[in-house]
């Protein structure tokens, strides 16, 4: 059974070559996407400009302070699979703007069992006493009951999430062609 033995992989097969095109190429694809989105805006205030990219690397806060910044994190986050932890801190925000306890109780209900139950569709990494913790506080909401566990979350971001993004050629890529784009001015 000559099919069953396994094959050497063939001499121009790189993976790291091939993740390297493959994140050119998203950045590449990333940068016309928000190009589009972002310079189809008449007013220039608006439009996506090299140094607003440029403090993104200053601290996440300033990255997530922008909403160019905060769509293209959670692109980078989304292509790396890894998207649980920024979906979890934007929910939480939203959260905390609502008024009415009906609406509150229902939401907290549907954050603890979407992010932070065990097993959960979108499971957060946070420890066991913030969960029994958060489960708890949940039985009655109030708008800083996820507020612990989204502190950890942001820390992870912080650490994790945020260095890699830095370092990714996504952001090069678009740091790159923002750049070209001004030189061509």
């Amino acid at each position: 059974m000559p099919g069953l033995i396994p094959q050497p992989l063939p001499t121009h097969f790189n993976m790291d070559r091939d993740d390297c095109r493959r994140n050119k190429t998203l950045g590449k694809n990333l940068m016309c996407r928000l190009q589009c989105v972002f310079t189809s805006s008449s007013a220039p205030e608006s439009r996506l400009s090299l140094e607003d990219t440029q403090q993104w690397s200053q601290s996440l806060e300033r990255l997530l302070g922008s909403k160019y910044g905060l769509a293209t994190f959670r692109t980078f986050l989304k292509s790396e699979f890894s998207d649980e932890n920024i979906e979890f801190w934007l929910t939480c925000e939203d959260y905390k703007k609502i008024t009415s306890s009906f609406k509150m109780s229902s939401k907290a209900r549907k954050i603890f069992e979407q992010f932070v139950e065990a097993e959960s569709p979108k499971e957060i990494n946070i420890d066991y006493q913030t969960r029994e913790e958060i489960k708890r506080k949940v039985k009655s909401p109030t708008p800083q009951c996820f507020d612990e566990a989204q502190k950890i979350v942001y820390g992870l971001m912080e650490r994790d999430s945020y260095p890699r993004f830095l370092r990714s050629e996504m952001y090069k890529t678009l740091l790159e062609s923002l750049a070209t784009d001004n030189a061509q001015r």
